[in-house]
């Protein structure tokens, strides 16, 4: 089983639920891959241009999948041109009209993402899945509380765990059926506890790989700290193969909130992780500020850098001897450098931004160089 094992500290061991293994492109998800970090586009996909300039920004926060909706003619006709500019894996998300399924996957797709609660008849989904096998495309089957079909709603009565997951494995069924397994399955709801118990349900019911969500969570904070709680609680039990904060914000912050996730639970490593005390009447320099401009001078590293930035002694020396880097604030308008753990030099509050974002440079280049 995969999973994260740390045997100094085994209170912090996190073992990865066991899932099959499928491909996304050039991504693999489940098994034992990486957790995949996913956004989508909200440009109008028949404007190619925009929807291309948008989805290499997430290429540049680093993005491992990106989900474009398809939904008429004219944004399948843009799939192609847009497939052909960009290098992420992309996803043709499918709503209604499986036709639109067949043309994205002749397009340059490479993952089909259908509703079972609109995609209509098994005999559609069997034109989408040869789409799928014939041009090397998985799926995904999306179920959304807000959607369900309507046979489910009757039998529940309402929205449940159990009626998402239903729906879920009956088209998974199909799927198997027409011996297609290369799929992976979501069951995302605006309600957290509703989200939480489907997903946890169908992770005991099936060995596909499994893609988190809080759908609709909400604008980036409030969004960010339901997609946290939800998907944490979900990560942190070793539930999930790709995930997406779906945020009511630029996209681009649902991939910086998606692997700052990642990186907590120790599940990704990836660019800075900045350590930093919240400041008080003890703060040497102005922490908030700094901080705010050291993750804004520091956005362009992609290798895993731990980064202490504490205001004064109490906590500073014991924090920085954690990280791979770090300045304490000490008095008289200077702090203390430490790298590796150990002090390393005195550098005065006005120099300490640059002294630090080059040595956060320089420890990135040694990364690079070495890897």
């Amino acid at each position: 089983m995969s999973h994260v094992h740390n045997p100094i500290r085994p209170w912090r061991n996190i073992d990865r639920r066991k899932s099959r293994q499928i491909r996304v492109g050039t991504q693999l998800v489940g098994g034992d891959a990486p957790i995949s970090v996913q956004s989508m586009t909200n440009t109008p996909t028949s404007d190619a241009a925009a929807t291309i300039a948008q989805i290499k920004q997430l290429e540049d926060a680093g993005a491992d999948i990106v989900r474009v909706s398809c939904p008429d003619e004219a944004s399948t006709a843009a799939f192609s041109q847009i497939a052909e500019n960009t290098s992420v894996p992309l996803v043709a998300d499918i709503h209604f009209h499986y036709k639109r399924g067949i043309e994205a996957a002749e397009a340059g797709a490479a993952c089909l993402r259908i509703n079972p609660g609109n995609i209509g008849s098994e005999a559609r989904v069997k034109e989408v899945v040869a789409a799928a096998r014939a041009n090397g495309c998985s799926m995904r089957i999306g179920v959304n509380g807000g959607s369900l079909e309507r046979h489910l709603l009757e039998k529940y009565g309402e929205p449940c765990p159990e009626a998402m997951v239903e729906s879920a494995l009956d088209h998974a069924r199909i799927l198997d059926d027409l011996g297609f397994h290369d799929y992976k399955i979501s069951v995302k709801a605006s309600d957290m506890f509703l989200t939480v118990a489907a997903y946890q349900q169908l992770a005991d019911a099936t060995d596909a790989p499994l893609h988190l969500g809080i759908t609709e969570a909400g604008a980036a904070r409030n969004g960010t700290v339901k997609s946290s709680i939800g998907m944490g609680s979900l990560l942190w039990a070793g539930i999930g193969d790709t995930i997406r904060v779906s945020l009511s914000a630029d996209p681009v912050e649902e991939i910086k909130v998606g692997f700052d996730m990642l990186k907590s639970l120790g599940l990704r490593s990836r660019g800075v992780n900045i350590i930093a005390c919240p400041s008080c009447a003890r703060q040497g320099f102005d922490v908030i500020s700094t901080v705010e401009t050291l993750e804004q001078r520091l956005a362009h590293i992609r290798e895993p850098i731990s980064l202490s930035i504490i205001g004064c002694v109490v906590n500073g020396p014991g924090e920085a001897a954690m990280t791979d880097l770090g300045f304490t604030g000490g008095g008289a308008e200077a702090g203390m450098m430490y790298a590796a753990g150990k002090a390393d030099r005195k550098v005065g509050n006005g120099d300490m931004i640059e002294e630090i974002v080059t040595a956060v440079e320089a420890k990135a280049a040694q990364l690079r160089a070495a890897s």
